[in-house]
């Protein structure tokens, strides 16, 4: 048995180091595979795309931005991703999308959704 897993692993070592040693005969392939669009989707980079896919709403506009020339990004790429699933998956609208997914987030974080704390310890001074 020992003998065996020893094999295995210095064949699985030769043969990393023969992949790492040729990857500039064979990691151009790679860029060329076909991605089903179920896998991989491209996200907007920008405001005006980021308006043009449906991420913005009378609640949350963002033409002030693109009229203000920001020359930011755009939305969080990971928010964004997560947003759209839950577009794509609940069937609702971007605003009601977004509510679930910052609710989700305070969840995670032990904040209820009134945005206060659940913290048993927390006191607040107002």
């Amino acid at each position: 048995m020992g003998y065996l897993l020893y094999s295995l692993t210095l064949v699985s070592l030769i043969l990393a180091t023969a992949l790492y040693v040729t990857r500039n005969r064979w990691i151009h392939n790679i860029s060329s595979l076909p991605i089903p669009d179920y896998i991989y989707t491209r996200l907007p980079s920008s405001f005006s795309n980021d308006i043009e896919s449906g991420f913005s709403s009378s609640d949350f506009d963002l033409q002030a931005n693109v009229a203000a020339g920001d020359s930011r990004a755009g939305l969080d790429q990971q928010a964004k991703r997560e947003v759209q699933k839950i577009m794509k998956n609940k069937r609702v609208g971007f605003d009601e999308a977004r509510r679930i997914y910052t609710e989700g987030r305070f969840a995670k974080n032990n904040i209820g959704p009134d945005g206060r704390p659940r913290d048993p310890k927390f006191v607040s001074f107002s």
